[in-house]
C-alpha cells in the first residue's frame, strides 16, 4: 500500500497538539494547521491510513502546506511531492498542487481542487433569534477587510439602520450564536477575483444558519447555484441595500437560512473527508505510481524544466521591477 504522509516541520509542531480536528483550536486559523494538521486529524479519526511526520520522508506521497516546503526541495523517484498551495505561490518542483479555489486549476499546473474544511467547533446561530436582525459580523483578519467597512462613516450608517457592526477576533470565529448576518468584502468592485482564496466564509454561513453578504470573488461565484446562496455586493451602497432587504423581509431571511442548511451538506466534514479519500486513491496514488515507474530521463527532464521555469520567472520579475522603477523615476522628474 502506498504510504501517505502529512509533513509538518518539527519547528511548527504545537506544544499541545489538538486531539481532534473538531476542536475550536485558535491555531486552526493558520494555513499550515488548518490544512496539514486538520486534514490529518480528520482522516485519522476516520481510520484512514496516513501519518503525520516532522521529517521529510524519502518515499511515498508527501503532502505539505507551501509554507512547509523549502524552495529548492526536489522530489526523488520514490516521492510524490504534493504542495497544498493555499494562498501562496506554487512550489517550483512539486508534481501536484492542491488548490482551494476551483478557478485556480486553470492557471496552476498539475493542480487539483479540494475545498477547505468548515470552521472547527462551529457554534450555529441560536434558533431562538428567529428573524431578528441586529448583529452584522465579519469573521476574519481585519487587514483583509475593505477600508470602507472599517470607517466611522460605515459604523454610523449601520447604527442608523439599527444594526451592530462587529469585527470578530480570531478566538470567536467559530461562534455564530448571536450573529444575524455575515458581511465579508476584501475589495469592492468586480476587478479583483482573488483566484487563490477559498469560499470558506460562505460554507461557514451555510453551516451556521446565517445569511452571507459577500464581495464579487471567484470562489463564491463558483459555488453559486441560486439567488439564496448569498448576496453579492460591489459597493458600500449595495451592501447597505442587501442588509436592508434581509432586515425588512423576514420571508427572504428565512429562505436564505433554509437554503444554506441544504447547501451545507455539500461541504460538510463528512463530505470533505470522503472527497479527500477519493482524491488520494483515484488521483494521487495513480500520479505516484506514474512518477515512480517513469524512466530516469523523464525525472531529469521534469526537474530540468522546473529549473528553467524558475530562471525564466526570475528574469521576468527582474524586468518587471526594472520597468516599474524606471517609470517611477520618470514620473518623479
Amino acid at each position: 500500500m502506498t504510504p501517505i504522509y502529512f509533513y509538518l516541520p518539527a519547528k511548527d509542531w504545537p506544544s499541545e497538539m489538538p486531539s481532534s480536528a473538531d476542536e475550536p483550536w485558535e491555531e486552526f486559523g493558520r494555513g499550515i494547521y488548518c490544512w496539514t494538521l486538520q486534514t490529518y486529524l480528520h482522516l485519522r479519526q476516520n481510520d484512514y491510513p496516513c501519518r503525520l511526520v516532522d521529517q521529510l520522508p524519502q518515499e511515498g506521497i508527501v503532502l505539505a502546506h507551501r509554507d512547509s516546503l523549502p524552495y529548492e526541495l526536489k522530489p526523488n523517484p520514490s516521492t510524490l511531492l504534493v504542495c497544498i498551495k493555499a494562498d501562496r505561490d506554487p512550489h517550483p518542483y512539486a508534481q501536484v498542487h492542491l488548490v482551494q479555489n476551483p478557478e485556480e486549476c486553470k492557471s496552476v499546473r498539475n493542480s487539483y481542487y479540494i475545498p477547505l474544511w468548515p470552521q472547527p467547533g462551529l457554534i450555529p446561530r441560536e434558533a431562538s433569534r428567529e428573524h431578528k436582525v441586529e448583529n452584522v459580523a465579519y469573521m476574519g483578519l481585519r487587514y483583509n477587510l475593505t477600508p470602507e467597512l472599517k470607517s466611522e462613516k460605515w459604523l454610523k450608517e449601520l447604527e442608523q439602520l439599527g444594526l451592530n457592526w462587529q469585527i470578530r477576533p480570531r478566538h470567536l470565529w467559530h461562534d455564530y450564536s448571536d450573529v444575524d448576518i455575515v458581511l465579508a468584502v476584501r475589495e469592492f468592485g468586480r476587478s479583483h477575483q482573488h483566484l487563490w482564496k477559498p469560499a470558506t466564509k460562505l460554507y461557514n454561513c451555510w453551516h451556521a444558519g446565517v445569511p452571507a453578504v459577500l464581495g464579487a470573488e471567484s470562489a463564491f461565484q463558483a459555488e453559486r447555484e441560486g439567488p439564496y446562496d448569498y448576496f453579492e455586493v460591489t459597493s458600500a451602497e449595495e451592501a447597505i441595500q442587501a442588509l436592508k432587504q434581509l432586515k425588512q423581509d423576514s420571508t427572504l431571511f428565512e429562505k436564505v437560512i433554509q437554503n444554506g442548511f441544504l447547501r451545507s451538506h455539500e461541504k460538510s466534514k463528512e463530505a470533505i473527508i470522503d472527497l479527500w479519500q477519493q482524491s488520494i486513491e483515484n488521483y494521487l496514488v495513480p500520479q505516484y505510481n506514474k512518477w515512480q515507474e517513469a524512466p530516469s530521463w523523464q525525472h531529469s527532464y521534469y526537474l530540468g524544466s522546473c529549473f528553467v521555469r524558475i530562471k525564466l520567472d526570475a528574469i521576468v520579475n527582474r524586468l518587471n521591477t526594472w520597468t516599474a522603477e524606471t517609470a517611477s523615476q520618470k514620473n518623479a522628474h
